[in-house]
């Protein structure tokens, strides 16, 4: 069965009232959800999704993604039943193991005991478990960022949302062979995953802070084909998502803010396919 579309935009929080404005904007706009990243040097997400939640009426909040070495598995799945049970179910708990210099950042500042990849997946997937433990008959969505193959097998297990952690220049056979991958690992569960994909330029300027972290240049970017990217007319990006969606299962696609009201016309076409 064909997945219905949803779209998300990425934002960070400088204040209470842009950050409110980007949630209820985002609403009007037909985004399905806001997410927010994870780390010390932003604002806290899980207060910050809360009140973006409080502020609307339909948008679902999530992290995208937690860091699982920040927080004890306990009390980050504490936070995140509860921004689940007052936002009425609109709450899409993002974990994944973060960066090395996240895990850094945690020890250094918050007095965290050093930890391997392999522990912070353990981390992760134990706070996936905590969860559910507090969930009972609620379902709390849980969205995976997963890269190397152990990532991928927990995120095939529990995950409800993955989002595959290629690189920007991977190519559509690579990307589907990780796919395919998870969705053979999650065997009978397979149906209910969606597959997330992060899109960091919208339209044929690419701004120089999507250059730094993809680090390539915008010229080898589309000479790879690379799926963070979308160029072209509302139209056009409209039947590239289609594609990607019937070529590779993608049905999640999440942009900057910085692009909010360029990829809305995006939305409005695919609404409801």
């Amino acid at each position: 069965m064909t997945k219905a579309f949803r779209f998300a935009a990425q934002a960070t929080p400088s204040d209470g009232d842009q950050w409110l404005g980007t949630a209820r904007r985002a609403e009007e706009l037909g985004y399905s959800t806001l997410l927010m990243a994870d780390g010390l040097q932003l604002l806290s997400s899980m207060p910050a999704l809360a009140l973006a939640a409080g502020a609307t009426t339909a948008l679902h909040v999530g992290n995208f993604v937690l860091a699982s070495s920040l927080r004890a598995p306990r009390l980050a799945a504490w936070d995140a039943h509860t921004i689940s049970v007052l936002s009425g179910g609109r709450f899409e708990f993002g974990i994944g193991t973060g960066l090395p210099q996240v895990a850094e950042r945690g020890v250094e500042l918050l007095g965290n005991p050093p930890t391997t990849v392999g522990q912070r997946l353990a981390l992760a997937e134990a706070t996936i478990d905590e969860l559910r433990a507090l969930d009972g008959d609620r379902h709390t969505p849980v969205l995976m960022a997963a890269g190397g193959p152990k990532s991928r097998a927990v995120a095939a297990a529990k995950a409800d949302i993955v989002t595959l952690a290629a690189g920007p220049l991977a190519s559509r056979d690579e990307f589907r062979a990780l796919a395919d991958g998870v969705l053979e690992a999650a065997g009978g569960r397979a149906g209910a995953i969606e597959l997330a994909n992060p899109v960091f330029v919208v339209g044929d300027e690419a701004p120089p802070w999507a250059l730094r972290f993809m680090q390539a240049d915008m010229a080898t970017l589309i000479a790879s084909d690379s799926l963070r990217i979308l160029r072209g007319t509302p139209r056009q990006m409209a039947d590239e998502l289609q594609r990607r969606r019937d070529d590779l299962g993608i049905s999640y696609t999440t942009v900057n803010a910085a692009f909010l009201e360029e990829f809305a016309p995006v939305i409005e076409l695919l609404d409801g396919r």
